[in-house]
């Protein structure tokens, strides 16, 4: 937008006055920004200084030297913009918040407008509106690439700090402690380390599936796995290091776990599922995550194999069929005894609920939604099928046995990628 020879010449008349400006800027309206005062003095009296000496100058020698027929977008659009995204970028870097940056930038062009204002002479007042709205013109510019180049900055930190933690998570499951105990200062001052080891996230089918097709989208997987991040946090009341994929994932969560069963409906509800199952072991130290994390990977699996409800599993909780998994010379032989009913689900699904209703008749079949003469003809022809009797003591030990060795068989902790 072409500027009149009056504006040009209230431009360049203020053009003198722009170092007074600066300092005037930098050292006190600036001050009163919230948070502004705490800034160490060398970035307020050298970069700070220089950016607004640097901004005011700039757009005051651009609107002085304004032809009629401008090529470019007007002031200070264009030349001081590089410094600007500079300066905004090296403050994302150390930290600064991105609301005060912006208010400095706002200030400085509320300050930049009232000497204008000072240095109007009587009939200039057409000169004054020329250069207030080439100025908000400039400030819109100013804004956005200083917003732009901010969060571009603050974004790459972010990317970069959390690659390291899940790297650190890696380290961590696969056994390796790092040699530098601060970059164990996520897992706090509390000594030992509740590992949580969560099924596929999301669990079930995406969105879009098929009846009985199970879909890992990765834009489903990453809004799954924040909303994860987000109730563990609240847990913990701090970042908790995490690693998650469409597989599952791992949580180290400082200190002993206290409420399981309430974290474990968090964790249900951030999966948009009426249950969860999740499992937990606890690490004296970081060196023990590694084993706490197959040792919960363990319980979990055995957890949900012998039908357990959903919940937050301990190895207290399944000591009895964690020992029956256990393979020895015998396993083969104890999986061997399942062959008979190998191809019949519907017996193989009746024993696990009947296992798992405490070889209650009524509530197996009360789980199954059928009978209990149903449910007594097909623990016989289990029996039949598999010499295994699992109304009694022996032969519900065996069955769980075999059920869980068949269950876990050639199954490894699963540690993400």
């Amino acid at each position: 937008m072409p500027l009149s020879a009056a504006a040009r010449a209230l431009a360049a008349r203020c053009l003198a006055t722009a170092n007074e400006a600066a300092r005037r800027m930098a050292r006190g309206d600036f001050e009163h920004l919230p948070g502004y005062a705490g800034l160490p003095d060398d970035m307020k009296d050298v970069e700070i200084a220089a950016t607004v000496r640097h901004g005011v100058r700039t757009f005051l020698r651009q609107a002085a030297d304004a032809a009629r027929e401008p090529a470019g977008p007007g002031p200070a659009v264009e030349e001081p913009e590089a410094l600007f995204r500079e300066r905004a970028a090296q403050r994302a870097a150390e930290g600064m918040p991105l609301d005060l940056l912006l208010r400095s930038h706002l200030r400085g062009a509320a300050v930049l407008w009232e000497v204008l204002r000072e240095h109007t002479r009587p009939g200039e007042e057409a000169a004054l509106v020329e250069l207030s709205g080439a100025l908000l013109r400039a400030q819109e510019h100013t804004v956005a690439a200083v917003t732009r180049a901010y969060l571009d900055e603050h974004a790459a930190l972010a990317g970069g700090h959390r690659a390291r933690r899940r790297a650190l998570v890696r380290d961590l499951l696969a056994g390796m402690v790092p040699a530098d105990p601060a970059a164990l200062a996520p897992l706090g001052r509390h000594g030992s380390v509740s590992v949580l080891v969560l099924p596929a996230v999301p669990p079930g089918r995406g969105e879009g599936a098929e009846e009985g097709e199970e879909t890992h989208d990765p834009v489903a997987v990453r809004r799954a796995a924040h909303r994860l991040q987000a109730a563990l946090d609240r847990t913990a009341g701090s970042d908790v290091l995490t690693l998650f994929d469409e597989r599952g994932g791992h949580a180290l969560l400082p200190g002993p776990l206290r409420d399981g069963d309430a974290l474990a409906r968090r964790l249900a509800d951030a999966c948009g599922v009426a249950e969860l199952h999740c499992a937990v072991a606890e690490a004296d130290g970081p060196g023990g995550i590694a084993a706490a994390a197959r040792t919960a990977a363990e319980v979990l699996r055995i957890a949900r194999a012998c039908g357990r409800p959903a919940g937050l599993h301990r190895l207290d909780d399944v000591l009895l069929e964690y020992q029956l998994s256990r393979p020895g010379e015998s396993s083969a032989r104890i999986r061997a005894l399942l062959d008979g009913a190998a191809d019949r689900p519907d017996l193989l699904g009746t024993v696990r609920a009947h296992l798992a209703q405490g070889r209650s008749r009524r509530a197996t079949a009360h789980r199954l939604g059928v009978h209990p003469n149903t449910v007594d003809n097909r623990l016989a022809r289990f029996t039949a099928l598999t010499g295994l009797d699992p109304t009694t003591d022996r032969g519900a030990a065996l069955t769980l046995a075999a059920l869980l060795l068949r269950d876990t068989d050639g199954a490894a902790p699963a540690t993400p990628a």
